[in-house]
């Protein structure tokens, strides 16, 4: 088992190498968000007037914004609220769209009212419903992977309804029905499993645009409430002090730049590789 599982990533290794990249990016950023304590060189919430907007140099090795903060420890710290706004949301919307597109699938009599709901969300540009939820529920993190997951959980629903659809004219579907097994024995013994590839490769490919939302809102004051640290709440600062010092723009940004790179190649990647019709090209 290990030998078959190691070969596929070799291979996978060799043949993505940006996606390889990519997940080494990813993975930067992961262990900085979980070991965030022990890499920030100081407390992301310390206030120094003395050191307001100083540039990089060897006490602040990225500078320090307009509050005196080092804006290293609190680029570490973001990380890892942005990663668990963005996983625990987009994970939120798959367990519901997921759930959604195989019930939808499944029952004939439910696939009008589940569908037409979704179709409904998508018809709105993603920012316009989770500022609409935003305001519903309040700020606050929890209320931003809810409207974030709300967002989302279309995309899931649609792409597993027309996987499970197709799940369900497979012979070993087939042979489960006649054999008198239970719905719900059937969908998750027989039809997730074989769909789950996608799924898991949507997950990746979704990932970056909850980032960018989580960042979008805490710019604009609705996301993230301070003093915690997030990239995109540090961002809004650039509007006010952005001219006379550029690295409390530059560093932040760079940050979200490169962690939704990852995630984006990392996310083509496995979507190659998963796809069995892209399988020998170049």
């Amino acid at each position: 088992m290990r030998r078959r599982f190691l070969v596929p990533i070799g291979r996978f290794m060799r043949e993505h190498r940006l996606a390889t990249f990519g997940a080494v990016l990813v993975l930067a950023f992961l262990v900085t968000g979980i070991f965030a304590p022990l890499l920030a060189p100081q407390d992301p919430n310390k206030i120094n007037v003395r050191a307001s907007l100083r540039p990089p140099g060897a006490e602040y090795l990225l500078g320090a914004d307009n509050n005196g903060r080092d804006i290293l420890s609190r680029i570490i710290y973001g990380a890892r609220v942005s990663l668990y706004i963005s996983s625990a949301s987009v994970g939120l919307a798959a367990l519901v769209g997921v759930s959604l597109g195989i019930f939808a699938a499944w029952y004939r009599w439910s696939r009008a009212i589940i569908m037409r709901l979704m179709d409904v969300l998508l018809a709105f540009p993603g920012i316009v419903i989770a500022l609409t939820i935003i305001a519903i529920l309040g700020r606050g993190v929890e209320n931003v992977i809810i409207a974030i997951a709300i967002v989302q959980t279309p995309q899931f629903a649609r792409l597993t309804h027309g996987l499970a659809l197709s799940a369900q004219e497979q012979t070993y579907v087939e042979a489960a029905v006649a054999g008198g097994e239970s719905d719900l024995a059937i969908l998750t013994r027989y039809v997730l499993p074989n769909i789950l590839a996608p799924i898991v490769v949507q997950i990746s490919l979704l990932i970056p645009g909850a980032i960018m939302t989580a960042a979008g809102l805490s710019f604009i004051g609705l996301g993230v409430q301070p003093p915690t640290a997030e990239w995109g709440a540090m961002l809004q600062l650039s509007l006010t002090w952005g001219r006379l010092a550029p690295h409390i723009t530059i560093f932040p940004g760079l940050a979200l730049m490169l962690v939704v790179f990852g995630f984006n190649v990392l996310g083509d990647g496995l979507r190659d590789a998963m796809d069995p019709r892209l399988q020998g090209r170049s």
